[in-house]
């Protein structure tokens, strides 16, 4: 399957307004088709290290998602922990600041560091789907809608893209995030990722890695959906109404502050999204034996929001990183970067033909 969608990648003409175009064999001196309004093609003369659309362009994607999402989340493991601690025992841990407080005096500095290395690895492994296979099925659903539907359907597009990549996303991550859960919920189970998880296997089998799978879909699904389609529409509606000039003219240092700014906006829905499923993937993990909805009942309505400004804040701040890391990332590695997306010509011929 992925093969396909890669060779389908690499072999289109990439004429969506996501994508750059070029010419299988380029006439010395030709320049662009009059009356068309294309992208210049990747070549050593325009400074990208490699094709737009191509397995190397994917595969340096990945890159970017493994330090942008692997990183930021490890970087937070304190504040996700007390969150995480918030959703499965409010009684004892009141609320964000006393999370902390009760956390440094039971465990000392060293317990908010409780699951790092879960943290680590899980979404290393998941920030390498999500990014990689969010570029992947970009291009292809882009080049089966065609150039004008591609720009007209955009953010179905965007949705699409982010929910195929996530699905495979939280396959690589669900069982780093149940021995995450487990170390960070469950006092005395395990302080390390080497001792939670071969006691993850011997308890629960196979299955314990994985019962948090389909809430966990149910959590990071809609939040990457909102994540991208969110972060995609804000950068196109910053350059166009905020910024005072077109993004060719502004300075790599410029472009990531945008990128930055349009990160936590789309981070903030994101929170707000994903946080009902958040609360139960951490209550499920904690308490063995119980089903996903056994765990929404007994939490209710006012239950499954609990925790939700420390993740606000938690899930702002991390996608905002991780839009600037993973932009950052494409721009040392030269990697190819479109503008936002403009109306293709024909689609600009057939608006005005019809005014007239």
């Amino acid at each position: 399957m992925f093969s396909s969608l890669l060779e389908a990648a690499k072999n289109s003409p990439l004429r969506t307004p996501f994508t750059k175009v070029q010419c299988d064999t380029p006439a010395k001196g030709a320049g662009p088709v009059v009356g068309r309004q294309i992208q210049a093609a990747a070549t050593p003369d325009s400074g990208d290290s490699c094709e737009f659309g191509s397995t190397k362009y994917f595969a340096l994607c990945s890159v970017g998602g493994v330090l942008s999402c692997g990183t930021t989340h490890t970087f937070v493991v304190p504040l996700d922990l007390v969150k995480c601690r918030l959703q499965v025992d409010q009684a004892k841990y009141k609320n964000l600041f006393h999370g902390f407080k009760v956390t440094v005096a039971e465990e000392g500095m060293r317990g908010l560091a409780k699951g790092w290395a879960p943290t680590l690895y899980g979404y290393s492994a998941q920030g390498l789907c999500k990014f990689g296979f969010y570029e992947v099925f970009k291009v292809y659903y882009a080049n089966l809608l065609g150039e004008e539907n591609a720009y007209l359907y955009r953010t179905w597009l965007y949705l699409a893209a982010s929910a195929s990549a996530e699905f495979f996303a939280d396959i690589a991550l669900a069982p780093f995030e149940a021995a995450k859960v487990k170390i960070q919920t469950t006092p005395g189970f395990a302080n390390t990722m080497r001792e939670a998880m071969p006691k993850i296997m011997k308890e629960e089998g196979i299955s314990g890695f994985y019962k948090g799978l389909v809430p966990l879909w149910m959590r990071q699904i809609p939040y990457t959906m909102m994540k991208f389609a969110c972060f995609e529409k804000t950068v196109e509606l910053l350059y166009k109404h905020v910024v005072p000039k077109p993004r060719s003219e502004c300075s790599k240092g410029e472009q990531l502050v945008v990128t930055f700014a349009a990160g936590y906006i789309a981070g903030v829905f994101c929170a707000i999204v994903s946080h009902p499923a958040d609360v139960v993937v951490s209550k499920l993990n904690q308490a063995k034996g119980s089903t996903a909805i056994q765990v929404a009942k007994s939490l209710g309505f006012m239950g499954m929001w609990n925790g939700l400004t420390p993740r606000i804040i938690m899930i702002g701040t991390l996608t905002a990183l991780q839009w600037f890391i993973y932009d950052g990332v494409k721009v040392a590695l030269a990697l190819p970067r479109p503008p936002p997306p403009e109306m293709p010509a024909s689609l600009k011929a057939k608006l005005e033909g019809k005014s007239q």
